[in-house]
């Protein structure tokens, strides 16, 4: 970014103190957008640098703490794939957005119906009848406007999930297809990303994150062949249990975009919110 526009970053720049104690200086959105209607540059790069100049938009100033001005740069410079917008994909991507994800790839094929109401964040009364991922790209608008999304209202299928997902630094499964969670879940593989799983049945839910060449899904589902769907068609979701589950997933993806803490690599993280227990199975590295 030309140097002129950095003295303006600088020149709208402010200071606060935050709850540490410490100042620190930061961006505000006006400023973003006074910016960008200036220079005709995207937000995303304006915040971007910002923070190169340890400048932090104020959106994120709470995010520093545990993030930091590296992690948030990390953060805002990722492409993250959310394959699913129904009741785990709409809070991932909620949760994305707020925590400034550069680009949010999200893929669904489905509109929104009335029985999305109990469980769906992104669905409202409003949306019934629209595109699941039209309505997930208003929301990142209203939420975070300096994040990008890539909309894709399709079926996925062999013949373009690589496309679809090419280019993400994570692919996170937000579906409810045991052989589509397969297929996803083979492609992440050929093109060489990690993939987080997530799955919910009643009060139960599942969270595992799966590196290229392990074993993952096949461990759970075997080749998939017969199986539709899991354990949620007999047993519902309820509000509570997509929210739990989606936080983990977004928490994972996390983790392995700024190369911190211990992802559930070869683990299957188990939820039981009515008996309030959290479990934690080994899996086989490889087949």
């Amino acid at each position: 970014m030309a140097a002129s526009m950095r003295e303006k970053i600088r020149g709208c720049a402010g200071v606060i103190t935050a709850p540490s104690g410490a100042a620190v200086r930061v961006l505000s959105m006006e400023a973003v957008r006074a910016i960008a209607d200036q220079s005709g540059a995207g937000r995303r790069d304006i915040e971007i640098a910002a923070l190169e100049e340890g400048i932090i938009p104020l959106r994120y100033q709470r995010n520093a703490g545990t993030i930091g001005i590296e992690g948030q740069l990390k953060l805002r410079r990722a492409r993250v794939a959310v394959v699913g917008a129904g009741g785990l994909g709409g809070t991932i991507i909620e949760l994305l957005a707020r925590l400034g994800i550069g680009t949010l790839v999200v893929i669904d094929r489905d509109v929104f119906s009335e029985d999305n109401l109990n469980r769906q964040i992104l669905s409202t009364e409003d949306a019934i009848g629209r595109p699941k991922v039209e309505v997930a790209a208003g929301r990142v608008a209203r939420v975070n406007s300096a994040v990008g999304v890539v909309a894709h209202h399709t079926v996925v299928d062999r013949g373009n999930i690589d496309s679809l997902i090419q280019g993400c630094d994570v692919v996170i499964d937000a579906l409810d297809s045991i052989p589509t969670r397969l297929l996803v879940q083979e492609a992440a593989t050929r093109i060489n990303i990690p993939f987080v799983h997530g799955a919910i049945a009643g009060f139960l839910g599942e969270v595992m994150t799966v590196f290229p060449g392990d074993r993952g899904l096949m461990a759970l589902y075997g080749d998939g062949q017969g199986a539709a769907g899991g354990l949620e068609l007999r047993l519902g979701t309820p509000s509570v249990t997509p929210s739990l589950v989606a936080a983990f997933q977004v928490m994972e993806a996390v983790k392995l975009i700024l190369g911190t803490g211990a992802p559930l690599r070869h683990r299957l993280l188990c939820i039981d919110l009515l008996e309030g227990s959290i479990s934690d199975v080994k899996m086989e590295p490889r087949s």
